[in-house]
């Protein structure tokens, strides 16, 4: 199944329609925010690709040596002739090693909201796995979405890398697992990866990277605004910021505005004081009791951690009704 077919005109209308709501109402709220999902264009993708190969960003490469080292035993627990379905996945880079170590994955389904980076990477994901059933859907992750039909009735493993989840505020993230329960169903099982709580040093220089990438990165969702929606954002006056919050246990990301401004994005006029400043992600920082916690009110069983004391990858089990 082709991109274009899965992600037809209305779908676009509908997404840049949700876009512009999103940005208005979050940057004529107060305090300032804009959801993190937004980052996520062609560029902001290439660059958060940058930034998992920087060597101020431990994640990926502790996500990536825990499933290289690991992935027999996660792979072991897959049931037969499984389709893996991964929320926002963006690169297949973890979920190639997932499937180069299970033979009894039939099919994969990427979900991710960014379309052009997901046709990208799939082209070369189709010439690696020839045999593999690839079937990508451009759609937010986050709300409901159905499986294609011909694969519905094949058993389901979920996979969330990245300590994705840590971006949604802690009730967020409850829900958030409850409806990967409902998309999954149950029986199924959830691969997912959990940055944990650590040094604060190791911390800050991990979202302030000496090359300025994660400045990039984060800057890039003004100018998307720009692209997009019609924004006049000076890009040059604003600047990121990001710090661990120890209260809350969680990574702050800020865009910092330099001086008194106004912008106009989708016929709202917005005024920024000196200072003030966009919020534009949270990553919060979980211990393995903690997380384990958090997937048991959401309805899930913790069935392995694998773990190098930076970061860890759970297997978690949604129980049979009854």
């Amino acid at each position: 199944m082709s991109i274009s077919s899965v992600f037809r005109a209305g779908g676009a209308i509908a997404a840049v329609d949700g876009f512009a709501a999103d940005v208005v109402s979050g940057l004529t709220a107060t305090p300032k925010h804009l959801p993190p999902k937004y980052f996520y264009d062609l560029t902001g993708s290439s660059l958060f690709e940058r930034i998992t190969r920087l060597p101020e960003y431990y994640p990926t490469r502790s996500e990536i040596g825990i499933l290289q080292d690991n992935a027999p035993a996660i792979a072991s627990m897959f049931p037969l002739g499984c389709a893996l379905i991964e929320f926002g996945s963006g690169s297949s880079r973890k979920a190639r090693i997932l499937l180069g170590a299970a033979a009894t994955v039939e099919a994969y389904i990427p979900v991710d909201i960014s379309g052009d980076f997901l046709q990208q990477d799939l082209a070369q994901l189709r010439r690696d796995f020839p045999h593999l059933r690839v079937h990508p859907l451009v759609e937010d992750f986050t709300k409901p979405f159905e499986i294609p039909r011909e694969l519905a009735r094949l058993p389901r493993v979920g996979f969330f890398p990245g300590s994705t989840i840590g971006n949604f505020e802690p009730e967020e993230a409850r829900l958030f697992l409850r409806h990967i329960g409902t998309v999954l169903g149950a029986g199924s099982l959830l691969v997912i990866g959990i940055d944990l709580v650590k040094d604060r040093e190791t911390l800050n220089r991990a979202y302030n990277d000496a090359e300025g990438v994660t400045a990039k990165f984060n800057l890039n969702l003004l100018a998307r605004i720009n692209r997009e929606l019609g924004g006049d954002f000076d890009l040059s006056a604003f600047r990121h910021e990001a710090f661990f919050n120890g209260e809350t246990s969680r990574i702050e990301m800020h865009l910092v505005s330099a001086r008194r401004q106004r912008v106009h994005v989708n016929g709202a006029t917005i005024d920024f004081n000196p200072g003030e400043t966009i919020h534009t992600e949270n990553s919060y920082k979980y211990t393995v009791a903690s997380f384990q916690a958090l997937a048991r009110g959401s309805g899930w069983r913790p069935l392995k951690v694998f773990t190098d004391g930076l970061f860890s990858v759970h297997v978690l089990r949604m129980p049979q009704r009854g």
